[in-house]
């Protein structure tokens, strides 16, 4: 990146409006996605809804941001173009284990109105089989420990939303922004779960007092690389240590149901407000996070680096069309107004977008918590119904072999993963297809007993697990469809 240039700075007319939003997790989707819709909103309609980000583990984000007064780079990826827009509506960010109270004292504070939260799928430390509590996760065992020294994203609402009932003040909203299904009313369920154990009473006014509306957002969102950050910084003629990309697509589904009505102006910026999240929930689900870990394993598998790249292979193009036609669309309901067949023609335009390279690697982290979310629900319905699902089970195997730890040329796979010692032990502990499959099926934060022991399921798992091993994931791939 050219040392001369100046480092970048926000571009703001008039003083930066008061913090009205706390945001739990930093990281580029937030910033390329509901950042966005908030700054827009208040554009349109004013009021003070800046947000002050939170890191939960790393200062690394609150590092690059500070120099720059908080202000970074939005930049839309366009097969026809490139749009950069500068993005000036965090007011600071907060670095949890650093200052653990002031991230509790600022989410108490009576100007906080909202808490949005980005935190992956793994940092709700639920049991994804089950959506409960996960009391052996070292971050509720330290909350539980120390309720007054949060370490998760739920013990700093459970704590901050304590302080607000001693003050006697109404609770914000704590508006979720991760792809899990029902995610409001499940991250509701993990709150009083954790209050529960910490105060009984806490968690009875949460419970009467407290709303947690259920989201469905959508944007893809690519990793930045070092490469990135020197082409923004030609296109924008200086130095951002932050910038985030995205395509042109967004979408925001939320359900409207707000502590006292108390919001940004959201749908003067597009979001949808609606009274149940549910049936796009699910469409978003399984359409897109659905087939973008189908192909993230089995794409990964064949040798494609990006999402672009395995989509443009006619094998998988065809693939993907099967999966949505055969297996996933037959067991949707869709939204009011909403063409499932065209929501999915869409996605595969998007999937094709030349200037998103979306890793598959990238979209393959953590598949031990997406697994049940993406994939297993509609795959026990679907077998249920008898549909054929073979492309989901591929995709199942596909994911039992690459936390195995090693591709099918015998290549090292960087598994990023919270279980990913556990999952390679079983694996490596395992002889031949069926006892891997066996080994991985008995995990019931992953599996559900009532999968694992569909018996005609796990002979055709097995068989798709051996068949990535002896013909590879291209060939059984265009058997799926065949």
């Amino acid at each position: 990146m050219p040392a001369d240039l100046p480092r970048l700075k926000p571009r703001r007319e008039g003083p930066r409006p008061g913090t009205g939003i706390v945001h739990l997790g930093l990281g580029a989707f937030f910033r390329a996605h509901g950042a966005l819709y908030v700054a827009e909103a208040m554009a349109v309609s004013g009021s003070d809804w800046g947000i002050v980000g939170v890191s939960l583990k790393r200062p690394d984000q609150r590092d690059r941001l500070a120099p720059q007064d908080f202000a970074y780079t939005a930049l839309e990826l366009a097969p026809g173009g490139e749009v950069p827009r500068i993005v000036d509506v965090l007011a600071g960010v907060l670095v949890a284990p650093e200052d653990p109270e002031a991230v509790v004292a600022l989410m108490a504070a009576p100007a906080t109105r909202i808490v949005t939260l980005t935190v992956t799928e793994k940092g709700y430390c639920h049991e994804p089989a089950t959506g409960r509590l996960s009391l052996t996760h070292p971050d509720i065992a330290a909350d539980l420990a120390d309720p007054a020294r949060p370490a998760s994203a739920l013990g700093f609402l459970v704590r901050a939303l304590a302080r607000r009932r001693d003050a006697g003040i109404k609770p914000f909203t704590v508006l979720t922004c991760d792809n899990l299904p029902h995610n409001g009313a499940m991250l509701r369920g993990l709150v009083l779960e954790l209050a529960e154990r910490i105060d009984p009473a806490l968690s009875a006014w949460i419970a009467a007092e407290g709303r947690f509306p259920s989201t469905m957002v959508d944007r893809i969102v690519p990793a930045t690389s070092p490469a990135d950050l020197d082409h923004v910084a030609r296109l924008i003629g200086c130095r951002d240590e932050s910038p985030v990309l995205h395509e042109p697509f967004r979408q925001w589904v939320i359900e409207d149901d707000f502590v006292g009505g108390d919001r940004p102006d959201l749908g003067a910026s597009g979001a949808e407000l609606v009274a149940d999240v549910a049936p796009y929930e699910l469409m978003k689900l399984r359409c897109l996070n659905g087939t973008h870990s189908s192909l993230a394993y089995l794409g990964y598998l064949a040798g494609h680096e990006t999402i672009a790249d395995t989509v443009s292979d006619p094998a998988f193009s065809a693939f993907l069309d099967h999966l949505w036609a055969d297996e996933i669309l037959p067991g949707l309901t869709p939204p009011p107004g909403v063409d499932l067949a065209a929501y999915a023609a869409r996605l595969k335009e998007r999937y094709a977008n030349p200037a998103i390279r979306h890793r598959t690697w990238q979209i393959a982290m953590d598949g031990s918590q997406k697994l049940p979310q993406r994939i297993l629900g509609q795959l026990e319905e679907g077998l249920a119904a008898g549909r054929p699902m073979s492309g989901l089970i591929l995709a199942v195997a596909a994911w039992m072999t690459y936390v195995g730890g090693t591709d099918l040329s015998g290549n090292p796979i960087d598994v990023r993963d919270p279980m990913s010692e556990r999952l390679r032990a079983l694996c490596d502990a395992a002889e031949g297809s069926a006892a891997k499959v066996a080994a991985l099926l008995a995990l019931r934060e992953i599996f559900p007993a009532s999968l694992a022991g569909n018996t005609a399921f796990r002979t055709r798992l097995v068989e798709a697990h051996a068949g990535l091993a002896g013909r590879g994931a291209r060939t059984m791939v265009e058997a799926c469809h065949a």
